[in-house]
């Protein structure tokens, strides 16, 4: 699923919001600097509501005159220059303001000039950290794994203009070239991963968000990479004025220098993601401490029964892709994945795209007697209460899953996928999910699990995500479904 870009000044608004708390920290110390035996700025009903109106304007003159316009783009001096610009703007309008209601006698000029001073020093400090944090960010997490489709000719221009439009968020990570085959060559020092012919391929097996394609020659191989790519529910930037089916939702952006038609199976606006996000760090929050509290329970009988560590890591296959390690409380014996391809054979999933089985002797305390009763253990208990899930709050607090999602495939499954299972890694992956709440211990159904992520994908929203979670707790509960 794709993240669609806010525009204007909302593009923006963290950098609006920092300011303001900017601002507010230059009042408070202002005002403290200049009367050290008043109340508490905020009960101060004079400085208070100069503080308010200071606020207004400050919102004002971003909306109005757009101070925050490139602002990822400046380097030092220019956002000194512009936060200097910025702050002398909101004093002007403050002053008129003052002037006008014929109130400014009633001020401290020491406070007023104090104010104005502190506040252009904080909201430049601010900026610039924050486009420091913001860049080790984009780097660290959010920058986007993007494939090229274009003509030997124009991938130079193409990769200069991402490059210097992008702010470093997307990382091309290589080129298909579409008047030739050139795999394993280099073009304006990329890597060309793929033929044409096989590039969806390629896109399935790889780290790939989004793909990147410009008008060809060879229109009829583009348009079928594209239904290809659309079926794996990859993101498509297509170049205008290029032709496409409205099988996905669709909307024209920039993307570097150029314009495009973007292709997703679904996307979230800034507003909708950001509160996905803090919904996922109030619950992985939660969590994490439940997770503590779990482990420090049942953690000795886990290493009584068997010797090892209590929580398990295992390498995932997260959103479009990424590779991320996913964490558990063990409830299997050490030997558990070494022992995976002996049990293959009694795998309730047939073509081994899943794995499950109906009694599953690798989990701890499991044992068939002689007289062929299955006895059960700790291992058993904690998978059939999802206690052993908890760990993976680390995962949804640390960016790698979310609260609900879709859940992500181990290497060996995601090895086994054909185009249209790459449909479930388009959204981060989840505890839970539209397939879980579904009854996960009784669907053995490769496929259905896939139309149960696709639909959930397509039909994505809050809301959505409000109700799986909510059926999840009552399953949880009631102990139903889970395995």
């Amino acid at each position: 699923m794709y993240k669609r870009s806010a525009s204007g000044w909302l593009k923006h608004a963290d950098f609006l919001l920092i300011d303001i708390i900017s601002l507010q920290l230059a009042c408070m110390l202002a005002y403290v600097l200049r009367f050290d035996n008043r109340p508490f700025l905020y009960r101060d009903d004079l400085y208070g509501s100069y503080t308010l109106v200071m606020t207004i304007l400050d919102v004002l003159a971003v909306v109005i005159f757009n101070t925050m316009h490139n602002v990822l783009k400046r380097g030092w001096y220019q956002e000194f220059a512009a936060t200097v610009k910025h702050v002398l703007l909101v004093f002007a309008m403050m002053t008129f303001y003052l002037v006008s209601a014929k109130i400014s006698g009633r001020y401290s000029r020491i406070f007023i000039y104090t104010n104005t001073l502190l506040y252009a020093v904080i909201g430049y400090s601010s900026r610039v950290i924050y486009k420091r944090i913001l860049c080790r960010m984009v780097l660290r997490e959010m920058q986007r794994a993007m494939l090229v489709v274009a003509r030997e000719e124009d991938i130079p221009e193409i990769a200069k203009s991402l490059h210097e439009h992008s702010n470093d968020a997307i990382r091309i990570t290589g080129v298909v070239l579409t008047d030739r085959d050139a795999k394993g060559e280099r073009i304006a020092g990329l890597p060309v991963v793929e033929n044409l012919g096989d590039a969806a391929g390629y896109i399935c097996r790889e780290w790939i968000d989004e793909v990147f394609i410009e008008a060809t020659r060879d229109q009829a191989a583009v348009n079928r990479l594209m239904e290809q790519c659309r079926e794996m529910g990859v993101v498509i930037h297509e170049c205008l004025p290029l032709k496409t089916s409205v099988r996905q939702k669709q909307f024209v952006e920039k993307l570097g220098g150029y314009t495009v038609l973007t292709s997703s199976v679904n996307y979230a606006t800034p507003l909708q993601a950001l509160i996905k996000r803090l919904m996922d760090i109030a619950g992985g929050l939660v969590g994490c401490l439940a997770a503590l509290i779990v482990m420090a329970i049942v953690g000795p009988k886990i290493k009584k029964e068997s010797p090892g560590p209590i929580l398990y890591s295992q390498e995932r296959i997260g959103q479009n892709g990424r590779r991320f390690k996913f964490y558990k409380i063990r409830s299997m014996y050490m030997d558990a994945d070494a022992r995976k391809a002996e049990l293959m054979s009694q795998n309730r999933v047939a073509d081994g795209r899943m794995f499950k089985l109906d009694f599953d002797p690798r989990i701890i305390g499991n044992e068939i007697l002689p007289d062929g009763t299955k006895k059960t253990g700790i291992g058993a208990f904690i998978r059939r209460t999802s206690l052993d899930e908890f760990p993976q709050f680390f995962n949804v607090l640390k960016g790698d899953m979310s609260l609900v999602g879709t859940r992500p495939p181990t290497v060996d499954e995601w090895e086994r996928y054909e185009l249209h299972h790459r449909m479930r890694l388009a959204m981060k992956p989840g505890l839970t999910g539209m397939w879980q709440v579904s009854g996960r211990s009784r669907i053995v159904d490769f496929e259905e699990v896939v139309k149960l992520d696709t639909e959930y994908i397509h039909n994505w929203s809050l809301g959505l995500d409000c109700r799986i979670l909510a059926k999840t707790v009552k399953m949880v509960l009631k102990k139903d479904g889970a395995m």
